[in-house]
């Protein structure tokens, strides 16, 4: 039986010239059986391109490569031409016809997919860090998070922590009700990296009136009345003070608002 050996080259992992070798291999009766593949990752230096040529002259191997280097894929191109061996630019073809449609020079920086990649699954990884320690069901995110967000309810807790979660930011939140003792988790975490809500008593009044009314409830319950908020308030003042942590009016602020004094706070401190 015939078999093939292929050469994988690439300037980052090389994950994506095995993946499309793979799938051409497919096509054929034995598929993966009549193909050997050998991958040649993170090649910079144009000598190794010479050596792997060689290589390839010697098991008689096709070369595949995803190179963004221009001047690295004209000398792979020339290394196979003297060694007389085939070689297959995956990359080169597709990059310069974008260029000229585009009318913009490549950066030609390897790597950029996979930090693409990691950056969408960094998101992903924070939402739903969000909504499973949304709302303090389970306190034990508090000491995981990177921000941790307090407050009466109706500050807008979820969404905040929703938006920077969509910054990569994994974010716990917790409401803080008289009743209740707050989890002992919010005593043990750097209060930097903790921030309280607070919204006007009559602000307040009005959003929990229109939330019950919203609800088809009477929007007289102690929930929206004056005297309770101001209970909360007063609860809420004496945590943030035990704990030390910032103070952000939202008041007068959209989500996005006290996202920016938030993440403005921590670029601050990290300086």
């Amino acid at each position: 039986m015939k078999k093939l050996t292929m050469f994988i080259v690439s300037d980052s992992v090389g994950e994506t010239a095995e993946l499309v070798a793979k799938a051409a291999a497919s096509q054929f009766g034995r598929g993966l059986d009549s193909v050997v593949l050998k991958r040649f990752s993170h090649i910079e230096d144009e000598t190794q391109l010479e050596e792997i040529a060689f290589l390839a002259r010697q098991q008689d191997a096709v070369i595949v490569y995803t190179l963004v280097k221009s001047d690295m894929r004209e000398r792979i191109k020339i290394e196979c031409q003297n060694q007389s061996i085939k070689c297959i630019d995956l990359l080169g073809p597709i990059v310069e016809q974008l260029s000229i449609q585009l009318d913009e020079k490549p950066l030609e920086e390897p790597g950029l997919v996979r930090k693409l990649d990691d950056d969408y699954f960094k998101k992903i990884e924070a939402i739903e860090f969000a909504v499973k320690y949304d709302d303090g069901r389970d306190p034990r995110g508090i000491l995981k998070a990177d921000i941790v967000l307090i407050g009466v309810s109706r500050t807008s807790k979820t969404p905040l922590s929703q938006y920077l979660a969509h910054q990569r930011y994994r974010v716990a939140n917790v409401p803080l009700v008289p009743e209740v003792d707050p989890p002992e988790e919010l005593f043990m975490i750097d209060p930097k990296k903790c921030f309280a809500l607070i919204i006007s008593p009559d602000k307040l009044n009005t959003i929990r009136k229109e939330r019950l009314i919203a609800l088809g409830l009477r929007d007289d319950a102690n929930y929206a009345r004056l005297e309770r908020i101001q209970a909360e308030i007063k609860h809420f003042r004496e945590i943030t003070d035990k704990i030390g942590c910032t103070v952000v009016d939202v008041t007068t602020k959209a989500v996005e608002e006290t996202a920016n004094v938030i993440i403005g706070e921590l670029s601050n401190r990290s300086e």
